[in-house]
């Protein structure tokens, strides 16, 4: 699909989309219990369709209702049985980095596979960490597929967390199913903080118990129930919703709803950058709402939220001066390696995009019709579209169909904001 976003003053209120990141740790958190557990609020991107088709072939029974789905599992363990002895993880970075140890609960042999640039993103930490856990795992030099056996055994260990924090995420939900007496998981380096703590919200709700100490290390008790019946609402997405935020800055007048302002979501630092680069924000207890107004450069550290880079560089882009974002290293095992990708697409905007050290610079100015691609990755394709907004003409955007990755109704509500937007399909 090619997207044609022309200049557009934006007026409007929206819903939050659902969180890809709290609904894809609930399809975990349901199969691993036993029990029924209500999801309110679920997602419909590729990602969570990936979540709940794993957890289908692990043995849950999924029931879709009016914005619901019910989960009924018999649990994961050692004796569970997959039919074929094979799940791919779609496109989904969370879902072969969090499900691959749950998977290793199991005694059988079991193949885990991906699609797209998941084929070609690192997973060496696995052929590093499983085997110390008694798991047999082949991998292709440390990429998809991967075979493992388990079961995986309960011990304390030590990892590096400079990577990603999906690769923890995994480990404690394996090792907190898993655990019969305390171990603990020593981290190195933690990155994505923020995602560890809204994955520690999700396992209190269904009944386990971590300790965290300072991110350094997490101590794992043993649960004291694996028979639940559990309801769980997921949150609105800040990933999401960055990108309607921003275009409420630097196009119009935005109000999204639904939005937990004291969310653990790492991604909700956007107010910061909106706030720092002068615009107008308005917050109360239902909604946040963006406005126009004149804007300048800032400086922001996105080590920990990474994902903010491609609304963030949509931003800079009509801020007057030289923005810094700290943190690119993060950028390279994403769909694309986004800090060049940002750097190529904004570059045929006209934007000037440097990257020094650990540091993305963007000088921002008059944003030129261009034709681009999204490198067939979600958020470049709606940043080149946020930016589209406000530009001196047109931008095209080819394979723009890569928002369903995680937000599949983002053309659409830019159309419901007023944004002239046409869709050509192939």
């Amino acid at each position: 699909m090619t997207a044609i976003v022309s200049p557009s003053s934006i007026n409007g209120i929206l819903p939050a989309p659902s969180s890809k990141s709290s609904m894809q740790r609930a399809c975990a958190a349901a199969l691993l219990n036993v029990g029924t557990t209500h999801i309110f609020n679920p997602g419909v991107s590729n990602d969570d369709k990936a979540a709940l088709n794993i957890i289908k072939l692990l043995g849950a029974r999924i029931t879709y209702g009016e914005n619901e789905i019910v989960i009924d599992s018999k649990g994961f363990n050692s004796k569970s049985i997959i039919d074929n002895n094979e799940i791919s993880c779609g496109e989904s970075g969370l879902s072969i980095r969090m499900f691959t140890p749950i998977v290793a609960l199991s005694s059988s042999c079991i193949t885990i596979s991906g699609t797209g640039s998941l084929i070609t993103r690192p997973m060496s930490f696995f052929d590093e960490i499983l085997p110390k856990l008694h798991v047999e795992i082949e991998s292709n030099n440390g990429r998809l597929p991967i075979m493992i056996t388990g079961p995986l055994q309960p011990m304390s260990i030590t990892i590096d967390g400079s990577l990603s924090s999906q690769f923890l995420t995994g480990l404690l939900f394996a090792l907190g199913e898993a655990a019969t007496e305390i171990v603990t998981v020593l981290v190195n380096d933690l990155k994505s903080k923020p995602y560890i703590d809204l994955t520690l919200n999700v396992m209190k709700k269904f009944g386990y118990n971590i300790i965290n100490e300072n991110y350094e290390q997490f101590v794992i008790h043993p649960k004291t129930s694996n028979n639940r019946n559990i309801s769980y609402t997921v949150e609105g997405d800040w990933s999401s919703a960055s990108f309607l935020l921003v275009a409420g800055a630097i196009a119009g007048n935005v109000k999204i709803n639904g939005l937990d302002k004291n969310s653990t979501q790492a991604d909700k630092a956007i107010l910061n950058a909106l706030k720092d680069c002068g615009a107008i924000i308005k917050i109360d207890e239902e909604s946040i709402e963006i406005i126009k107004d004149d804007l300048n450069a800032f400086n922001f550290d996105a080590t920990d939220c990474p994902d903010l880079f491609p609304p963030l560089a949509a931003l800079a882009a009509y801020c007057k001066g030289t923005t810094i974002i700290k943190g690119t290293h993060r950028l390279a095992a994403k769909e694309s390696d986004r800090a060049i990708t940002l750097q190529e697409i904004f570059g045929k905007m006209g934007i000037k995009i440097m990257l020094e050290n650990d540091e993305m610079l963007i000088t921002g100015g008059a944003v030129n019709t261009a034709e681009v691609s999204s490198h067939h990755d979600h958020r470049i394709a709606m940043a080149a579209a946020v930016a589209a907004l406000a530009a001196e003409g047109t931008i095209e955007i080819s394979n723009a169909d890569a928002i369903n990755k995680s937000y599949p109704q983002f053309f659409n509500d830019l159309q419901k904001l007023g944004a002239t937007v046409d869709l050509i399909q192939p």
